[in-house]
């Protein structure tokens, strides 16, 4: 019986190599931290968290008119697998069937494809975007998979990602996920493909 998804929303990075917060970015006047836990929410989640590490105080109120559950993680500086760590420790043992996990600086996301991410995944079988020759995030992980993976540091999910063959994993393509905002030069790209606003 499908017992309904929770939504995860990774954004406790400091974005140290692009040296201005990415979660406080805009698109279409809104940011991309607002932006990415309002698609999650469109998903109609039983329960969306966001884990918030770097500048959480400030980050916080950013979210104030959204139903999200605030994770705040002390190890946040460790890496990736902190996140997901403090995340699953949060969401404890709830009964549903899977968990879509989402992060927030892809500008281009969109709800069409964590929609389908969340179709694609099978009682067996996650489902992770494709993009740039890799699987990545977003992705929906059934609860099996969550609950048995290894998350540490910087360690999240690229084992399942990784070591999984075609018939264990499904892809759900989206090219233009490859674009995440990681350095000044992903930043002016974009911006000029108009998905970020430039700086006023």
């Amino acid at each position: 019986m499908n017992t309904g998804h929770a939504a995860l929303v990774l954004a406790a990075g400091a974005s140290t190599r692009l040296g201005q917060s990415k979660q406080s970015l805009m698109r279409d006047s809104e940011t991309l931290l607002h932006r990415a836990a309002r698609l999650a929410l469109a998903t109609a989640p039983r329960r969306c968290l966001v884990a918030l590490g770097a500048d959480a105080a400030r980050l916080c109120p950013l979210l104030g008119d959204l139903p999200v559950e605030i994770v705040e993680v002390d190890g946040w500086r460790a890496g990736l697998g902190a996140s997901l760590a403090a995340l699953r420790a949060a969401l404890g043992e709830a009964a549903l069937s899977q968990v879509l996990i989402v992060g927030c600086d892809q500008p281009a996301l969109e709800l069409a494809h964590l929609q389908a991410l969340l179709a694609a995944a099978q009682a067996d079988m996650p489902a992770f975007s494709g993009y740039a020759g890799v699987r990545g995030l977003p992705a929906a992980l059934p609860m099996a998979h969550w609950r048995a993976a290894s998350l540490s540091g910087d360690v999240g999910l690229r084992a399942i990602a990784r070591e999984a063959t075609a018939g264990e994993i499904a892809v759900v393509d989206a090219p233009v996920l490859a674009l995440d905002i990681d350095t000044p030069a992903d930043l002016a790209e974009a911006i000029s493909r108009g998905w970020l606003q430039p700086a006023e």
